[in-house]
């Protein structure tokens, strides 16, 4: 049986020798590994590209609302909003993704917002009767009083309760979008509307 064993390993060896691989077969299949990957790679870039492209004209509106409300100046909330656009298509090989575009601009836009705030040294938030009417659709809640409480909280708890309700993004992308941790942002949601509802249940006695 050992001999058997040796013999076919013998004719074996025989075999592989004479099967004579091109030269540089393990780099050319390297280098073609590597080109596909890279066309698979424009091709994802391209799809992206294509659906930032849709998803900013699309939604232009509500851009513009949600900068407006942090804003309360038309002229400033379409620059808001133009920043934001222009910082997107210029970084928009970050997105890797399609499933966390929204989440992804949203993060560009309030920072930007925010920026524009911070060199105001306040922070708003306007009331949807207040808003420009042109030709947008108002997203805010009917209730002014209501956006007036928001308007009361603490600016990261007004900007989660904003996010959520007004834009309908979840937790997760609300954590993305400002930076904060899921946990600190289920924090801060429970205690704006804590505040929110004992404010309420003030008016009512």
């Amino acid at each position: 049986m050992k001999r058997d064993r040796e013999t076919g390993l013998f004719f074996a060896q025989k075999i592989f020798q004479k099967i004579v691989l091109p030269p540089n077969f393990f780099r050319s299949r390297r280098v073609y590994t590597a080109e596909r990957t890279e066309r698979t790679m424009r091709n994802v870039s391209h799809i992206l590209e294509k659906q930032l492209t849709d998803y900013l004209v699309t939604d232009q509106a509500r851009f513009y609302r949600l900068a407006y409300s942090y804003l309360k100046n038309r002229e400033e909330a379409l620059d808001a909003v133009q920043t934001a656009v222009c910082r997107a298509l210029e970084k928009q090989g970050e997105l890797k993704e399609p499933e966390a575009l929204r989440a992804w601009f949203y993060h560009i836009l309030v920072h930007v917002c925010m920026d524009v705030l911070r060199s105001r040294k306040r922070v708003t938030l306007i009331p949807p009767e207040a808003l420009d009417a042109g030709s947008y659709e108002d997203p805010l809640p009917s209730d002014g009083t209501l956006a007036q409480r928001v308007d009361a909280l603490p600016p990261e708890v007004g900007t989660i309760i904003k996010l959520r309700f007004y834009e309908d993004l979840s937790l997760k992308e609300i954590s993305t979008v400002t930076g904060w941790n899921l946990n600190t942002v289920k924090t801060r949601l429970y205690t704006g509307l804590k505040k929110l509802r004992i404010s309420m249940e003030g008016d009512q006695l």
